[in-house]
Parts: C-alpha cells; sequence; structure tokens
C-alpha cells in the first residue's frame, strides 16, 4: 500500500486525500490510534502498582474525543491481530521491537512511539486547542485482603 503524505503542519504529515479535504473547506475527523504494549487491561489501570501517566494519558483521550477525534486504542495482549494486520505498527516492531509501544498513529502516520504523550502534544499535533486537563496526584492502591477466621475467631485455629 502506498501512502502519499505530504507536510502540513509543524513536523505532522498527512494523507493527500486529507490535504485535499482541508483545502477544499471539507471537514475532516481526524483518526488516532493507540497500539499500548501488552498490559493486563484495556487501560493498564488495575492491579497493585499503577503508572500514573496512564489515568491521565486515559483522560487526555477521552478528552480528544470530546472534541471530534475518532480515537480507537489496542491492547497487544489483548489485540495481537490488530497490530500484526495494520502494516505501519508491523514494521515498527519488526524494525524497533516492543520498545517502540506505545505508538499512536493519526489517519495512519506516527505521531508519537515509545512513551506516552502529554496532552498539549496531543493538541499540537491533532490541532485541537489545548486546555488543562485534570491534575492526578496519586492513584489510590489497592487494600490488602482481610483475612477471615484468624486465631482467636470462631473457625479460626
Amino acid at each position: 500500500m502506498l501512502l502519499l503524505t505530504v507536510p502540513w503542519r509543524e513536523n505532522v504529515s498527512i494523507s493527500l486525500c486529507m490535504y485535499a479535504n482541508i483545502q477544499l473547506g471539507r471537514k475532516v475527523v481526524l483518526k488516532l490510534q493507540v497500539f499500548d504494549p501488552a498490559m493486563c487491561c484495556s487501560t493498564g489501570v488495575c492491579g497493585p502498582s499503577v503508572d500514573p501517566a496512564l489515568p491521565k494519558f486515559s483522560a487526555d483521550l477521552e478528552w480528544l474525543k470530546s472534541k471530534g477525534l475518532e480515537v480507537e486504542r489496542y491492547n497487544l495482549a489483548q489485540e495481537v491481530a490488530v497490530f500484526t494486520s495494520n502494516p505501519v505498527v508491523k514494521e515498527a516492531l519488526n524494525s524497533r521491537g516492543s520498545n517502540c509501544l506505545p505508538l499512536l498513529l493519526l489517519d495512519g502516520i506516527i505521531v508519537f512511539e515509545g512513551a506516552y504523550p502529554a496532552r498539549e502534544d496531543l493538541a499540537r499535533v491533532t490541532h485541537v486547542k489545548f486546555e488543562p486537563g485534570p491534575i492526578i496526584t496519586q492513584v489510590k492502591a489497592q487494600q490488602p485482603l482481610v483475612a477471615i477466621g484468624g486465631p482467636g475467631k470462631s473457625g479460626g485455629s
């Protein structure tokens, strides 16, 4: 598949078809695809130690959706076929390994790889007016399980 691209704005290339639609004044819906590394769930915010970047990034994706962007998110542990069927993602994985993940494609073109971008960076590449997001200072850790029927209780030893 040959994808013709043109420089658009500040280190962002877009497809020739999209460029033509923009020049003609047509409404263009951008599609952002996020290819996450293998995680236990779709957002990676479960388990005993949560990376604080993940809930913030999830909130940023919801913000982009609210601005009219189409957002798709894929997890390597659960959706391998999507990774292998996308030629851009497959080439990135074959040449750079899983270190390229997370990989973000904007209309099929890599815009970020290897780390989750900040909201400011997402706003820049999608040309959405930046709005500060929620401040996440701490993610609540899971509480340890409580033993029932321990020593001195009925049913315990």
